[in-house]
């Protein structure tokens, strides 16, 4: 049969449509040094500037489990080249976390790349890779050399999850999704307590910051703690046309909206408006913004990333990993729409926690 003309230009202003090949650009286990091991890579955030040990156009990805695979303590950011030069970028301290009393970190899907050398990672800390033992975390801002400038806390910073920013340079806001708010008290009964925090920010000298305002824009996503994934809730997020913030919400095996994410000064209930549910999604985790403004969302249920349209339409489906639940998280564009870079976390060991690129 014969595709029609609308059929045809939807597959033409795909992003994903026309990729194809899937490539491992190197491991993402560091080799040496105090996180020697790390495992299960989570954020990617691309370097937009060079600066310090920063070099543009590289990949930065942080890892969540430690060599033990205990989730929830990886400390450690590598640096990736487009050839696949690996290193070390930083290991975050557990002096970072909110806890005293854990020595771990665990690096979540939370990690944004800033214009003024700036890298801004999420933890939230699971001693013995324990659901039950896990603390709010904290956001830390590191520099371009990867030491640690500052930790950003507060009450609304329970458990980040994942991280978008939009940046201006001297100044940069943050969407953080949290998903501590009641979950381990609850002991893996779902609470409709998942967060969206806007955090303000401005930068002083040497790129310190200072926090100009922390306010939640959205509640009501499911949350809850699990045996496997540790936690589950409100993970990628990305800022569409309009200033609608997308969110995967992986409870609700959906993508939501939260309109006017900018500049809203009330809170919006409910988990937000339901963009797209159910279909080719299949529990939601990564998301990003196509060049052209469609949402692309990381499948953690079967390995697949899906493209929708800001109005929830379906565009194109293509398998990352064959048989990948679990092995996908967060995601990031390639430099010039060139293709998605993708954290890789299937089977297990150095060779399978790994950053790929379709493209």
């Amino acid at each position: 049969m014969l595709a029609s003309p609308l059929a045809a230009l939807a597959v033409a202003a795909s992003f994903i449509g026309p990729l194809h090949s899937t490539t491992t650009i190197a491991s993402a286990v560091p080799a040496s040094g105090p996180a020697q091991g790390d495992v299960n890579p989570y954020g990617v955030a691309v370097v937009p500037r060079s600066a310090g040990r920063l070099r543009r156009g590289d990949v930065l990805v942080s890892n969540f489990n430690d060599a033990a695979n205990q989730q929830g303590t990886g400390s450690s950011i590598v640096e990736i080249s487009p050839s696949g030069a690996q290193s070390v970028f930083a290991v975050v301290p557990p002096s970072t976390s909110t806890s005293t009393s854990t020595s771990t970190v665990g690096l979540t899907t939370a990690l944004v790349a800033l214009r003024n050398g700036d890298v801004i990672v999420g933890s939230l800390p699971a001693p013995g890779g324990v659901a039950s033992a896990a603390t709010a975390g904290a956001l830390t801002v590191l520099d371009a050399r990867g030491r640690v400038i500052t930790t950003v806390t507060g009450p609304t910073i329970d458990g980040p999850w994942d991280m978008t920013a939009v940046d201006h340079g001297a100044r940069a806001t943050l969407f953080v999704t949290t998903v501590l708010n009641g979950s381990v008290a609850a002991g893996g009964a779902v609470v409709d307590r998942g967060s969206v925090v806007r955090i303000r920010l401005a930068f002083g000298p040497a790129g310190r910051p200072r926090v100009l305002s922390d306010q939640v824009i959205a509640t009501g996503f499911g949350e809850h703690t699990d045996p496997n994934a540790l936690v589950v809730g409100p993970t990628g997020v990305g800022l569409g046309a309009g200033g609608t913030l997308y969110v995967a919400d992986a409870n609700g095996n959906r993508v939501a909206a939260v309109p006017d994410a900018l500049h809203r000064s009330t809170v919006l209930g409910a988990g937000g408006s339901t963009v797209a549910a159910g279909g080719a999604l299949n529990d939601p985790l990564g998301l990003t913004i196509a060049p052209g403004g469609d949402i692309v969302v990381a499948n953690g249920g079967d390995g697949n990333v899906v493209e929708l349209t800001p109005a929830g339409r379906p565009v194109a489906t293509r398998t990352l990993v064959a048989d990948g639940g679990g092995d996908l998280f967060g995601l990031a564009i390639a430099p010039h729409g060139s293709g998605l870079y993708f954290v890789n976390d299937a089977g297990s060991g150095p060779a399978a926690s790994s950053l790929d690129l379709l493209r």
